[in-house]
């Protein structure tokens, strides 16, 4: 079940995103992470499996509602590889399409995980060394909305 973050989700999205550090991300972005729930989660999810959270992932709009982009995406690595991460996206997408305007949908990931993206028909658009943290790239990739 994929369902609107609550405020009362936040320990549990902590422990999912400790779960993947240094995996796939860097202990450092935890305080980001905690800023973005604070101040940026309107369009933020939850995945949810037996009533326990095993995944989150949200969008943001930039440009007036030209661009979004999709932000912190995390899944339990014991769920990890069995579609779940790829039936949040399919579902932020369709959320994002709702929107007329849309034309760009970007998502700033790693090198860690862009392969998974480029599998859903993301092309890469840039990159940058150490962009998050020390070994921790930046892969900018961009789908076109139509």
């Amino acid at each position: 079940m994929i369902r609107p973050y609550a405020n009362s989700d936040q320990e549990k999205l902590v422990e999912l995103l400790r779960l993947n550090t240094p995996a796939s991300f860097a202990a450092s972005e935890e305080p980001d992470f905690l800023e973005y729930l604070a101040h940026h989660s309107q369009n933020y999810f939850v995945v949810e499996d037996a009533a326990e959270i095993i995944g989150c992932g949200g969008f943001n709009w930039f440009d007036n509602g030209k661009i979004a982009r999709l932000s912190w995406d995390i899944i339990h690595p014991a769920f990890q590889g069995k579609g779940i991460g790829r039936e949040l996206t399919k579902f932020r997408v369709e959320q994002i399409k709702q929107n007329p305007a849309v034309r760009l949908l970007y998502v700033r990931t790693s090198q860690l995980v862009y392969p998974f993206y480029q599998k859903l028909g993301f092309t890469l658009e840039k990159t940058e060394k150490d962009f998050w943290a020390e070994g921790f790239d930046l892969y900018q990739m961009k789908l076109d909305i139509i």
